[in-house]
């Protein structure tokens, strides 16, 4: 089975395109293998695209965590998916729609050079409600802004949302040490108030136009850069008054860029870099 690792600010892929018939057979079991960083290849994720006929350029978009749970969505994803297919003559257009889990996302190529591509995804709007999150404490809400849970002898306020994948946001003056935000990650991913788990992210506000985010995402545990995570960090930051509808996210190793226009979708703009190709067996 042949693959590219492509990765975006740290966040890493294998994607696969076609996948093999062997591949889709028990698609959970492989990623699990390839993903290992110590007897696989290493990765965040694996992907599966699909090309379809027809322009503008469409992909059936399939991702599993390194876990070998099944993702409706991955904002880095859907980036490294776009430079892949244009860097590999897949897609001819700069435009690109790929099929998600969590409905159609459109993504564009806005530069190129060499092994780097700089791309913007549409993500959509975000779902504040919580039966559209999912987030089930017995209170049915229309937003879950700072909402208080209690877990062991620490109460955290929560900001939830959904990008197609469940998302909560926790805010810090001070980003906490690792052995604790992997800690509080853990134990917030697995509650059972959702019933899908969820992504985490822990976040700084440092100014109206700039945060700093840290991400622990569900079925991988640490990550050095989430693109819903972002996006989710940023609108979480803005539902609560914090930051303007234009924020630049900062991620352990580079920054990605998210809008919120007023009545609009969710955009987001950051790189995506090849990395290498090779074979791994897919059964």
């Amino acid at each position: 089975m042949r693959f590219t690792k492509v990765h975006a600010l740290g966040n890493d892929f294998l994607i696969v395109s076609p996948p093999e018939r062997a591949a889709l057979a028990s698609p959970g079991a492989l990623a699990r293998r390839i993903c290992e960083r110590h007897t696989g290849v290493g990765a965040d994720g694996l992907i599966f695209l699909e090309p379809e006929p027809g322009e503008p350029v469409r992909t059936r978009f399939r991702i599993f965590n390194s876990d070998g749970s099944e993702a409706e969505i991955s904002g880095n994803g859907l980036r490294c998916a776009g430079a892949y297919l244009v860097s590999s003559g897949a897609a001819s257009s700069p435009q690109i729609v790929f099929r998600t889990a969590a409905g159609d996302r459109l993504c564009e190529v806005l530069d190129s050079r060499g092994r780097a591509f700089e791309l913007r995804i549409g993500l959509g709007a975000p779902r504040l409600a919580s039966k559209d999150i999912p987030f089930h404490d017995g209170r049915p809400r229309d937003r879950v802004v700072d909402l208080p849970l209690a877990i062991n002898v620490n109460t955290y306020l929560l900001t939830c949302l959904s990008l197609g994948n469940p998302h909560c946001g926790l805010f810090f003056d001070s980003l906490p040490p690792r052995v604790e935000w992997h800690r509080i990650g853990t134990e917030v991913e697995s509650h059972p108030f959702f019933p899908h788990r969820t992504n985490v992210e822990f976040i700084r506000v440092l100014n109206r136009t700039e945060i700093d985010v840290l991400f622990w995402e569900r079925g991988v545990g640490e990550t050095q850069a989430s693109g819903t995570g972002a996006a989710a960090a940023a609108v979480a930051a803005m539902l609560k008054g914090l930051v303007e509808r234009a924020v630049t996210v900062r991620t352990a190793i580079g920054s990605l860029k998210v809008e919120w226009p007023e009545g609009g979708e969710i955009l987001q703009t950051g790189p995506a870099e090849i990395v290498f190709s090779g074979d791994f067996p897919a059964a």
